[in-house]
């Protein structure tokens, strides 16, 4: 059945009418839309029967595969034994449990875990403590955030404020957050094109930052928050020493840094976290996605000892110290499926299991240079990105043919702009990394 076909299909059974879907073509979409009914380990079934393998782990969260047992049996339990519990004064005994998972997973003295329901809501979570942290010990004077071109940070204020996408931020420019500047982002393809793993140059576009110290006064800069490795505008890999030249400022300057690993944390580099992958430990690092393997929404924010003592000693002992917080913050099932899911990580060893697929992951992707269209290709760890030429007044055209052709042909990927992203589930064969790519081969000579 073709994408027509199914569209006069589905409008027969489904009123698409009323959903209002996120960063979609809605029109597009609704006019050749494109459904998953069911999923399980690596791949999707539509709703005609086409089994389709993930490329792009969903959103690059369900890390573990799909419809894992341990997780649907962990959240039924606990829904029928506590389907609810408020977190303002009150507490259940997985929040808890959940908040000392992570933290012994997390780089050492990061050890103290506030919960919320998404990425974005972790980064303006992680914006307030940074402000906060600076308040309570007297250096009221910092509230300048620093954040990168072509960073994605969410889609809350905070987050598309000190976020670097354009299109993220036009429609809203008169009202984002002031006092924020940005980094330059790190990628150009004549420096550092078709790199496998860190790129050799661009260390030194990390010294902006003392720029932007000179620029506004270090003394007034509360935080400064970048992805380790960006995902959402194509896998951005850091140049070798960048974020290590990052720490060094933060630290002279009395910075916060704060490593947004909503994409890279979970084992998406082959450690829990990209800080260890880098041996970079920031301040805070933001998560979400694969903290549980994307199947309720949760996200969390690991805070070193020191912001949180700070935070916490600076009011009475009766007091609320943060007036911060979500409803649903450590929800109790969204707790027993991120208990259930660091359980799988660690008994099938799938951070190492990441680790050891990585070299192969690189030769394949890097096998598709010199195809037709293939201006840049990069990775590192189990992500990576395939940029192609764009048409000529039609940019992220090409790559969304590619990603409707690849579709077709059973394997989703992930486009943005004109850019192939690509993160699949841990659980990968080696066989259905070449069918993904073998794939994406076959879709880029059938697109002009």
């Amino acid at each position: 059945m073709n994408a027509v076909t199914e569209a006069v299909s589905l409008s027969n059974t489904v009123d698409m009418t009323n959903f209002w879907m996120p960063f979609t073509g809605n029109r597009q979409f609704k006019a050749a839309p494109r459904i998953l009914q069911s999923a399980k380990d690596m791949h999707f079934t539509t709703v005609d029967g086409q089994k389709v393998l993930d490329a792009s782990a969903g959103l690059w969260c369900v890390n573990a595969g799909h419809g894992r047992a341990e997780i649907i049996e962990a959240v039924h339990k606990q829904m029928q034994e506590l389907d609810y519990a408020p977190p303002f004064q009150m507490a259940h005994p997985l929040a808890f449990e959940a908040a000392k998972v992570i933290a012994d997973i997390m780089p050492k003295g990061l050890d103290r875990i506030f919960f919320a329901n998404s990425g974005s809501e972790a980064v303006d979570t992680a914006l307030k403590m940074a402000l906060a942290y600076h308040r309570s010990r007297g250096e009221g004077q910092r509230t300048r955030l620093i954040g990168r071109e072509r960073g994605y940070s969410g889609v809350g204020f905070g987050g598309i404020s000190v976020g670097g996408i354009v299109a993220n931020r036009k429609a809203y420019s008169a009202n984002l957050i002031p006092g924020v500047d940005h980094l330059p982002h790190t990628h150009s393809i004549p420096d550092m094109g078709f790199s496998k793993g860190q790129p050799q140059w661009g260390m030194h576009l990390a010294d902006h930052l003392e720029s932007l110290c000179a620029l506004h006064d270090a003394s007034t800069i509360a935080a400064v928050i970048v992805e380790p490795v960006a995902g959402s505008t194509g896998v951005l890999v850091p140049p070798v020493g960048y974020l290590q030249r990052l720490r060094e400022i933060c630290t002279k300057h009395g910075i916060l840094l704060i490593f947004d690993e909503v994409i890279t944390g979970f084992g998406r580099l082959g450690k829990a976290t990209a800080s260890e992958f880098f041996g970079v430990t920031p301040d805070m690092i933001t998560m979400a996605k694969a903290i549980n393997n994307a199947s309720i929404p949760m996200s969390a924010v690991a805070a070193n000892t020191q912001i949180y003592d700070t935070i916490i000693n600076a009011s009475p002992a009766n007091a609320i110290e943060m007036f911060h917080g979500y409803t649903y913050s450590s929800h109790p099932a969204a707790a027993a499926a991120c208990l259930a899911t660091q359980e799988i990580y660690k008994r099938e060893k799938l951070f190492d299991r990441s680790l050891a697929l990585a070299p192969k992951f690189e030769k394949a992707i890097h096998a598709l240079r010199g195809e037709p269209h293939v201006k840049d290709i990069r990775n590192l760890g189990m992500m990576g990105a395939v940029e192609l030429e764009s048409r000529a007044g039609a940019p992220g055209a090409r790559a969304y043919d590619v990603f409707l052709k690849c579709l077709e042909m059973g394997v989703l990927v992930r486009y943005t702009g004109d850019s192939l992203a690509f993160s699949p589930p841990l659980i990968i064969s080696e066989d259905q990394i070449d069918e993904i790519f073998n794939t994406v081969k076959k879709a880029i000579h059938l697109v002009a």
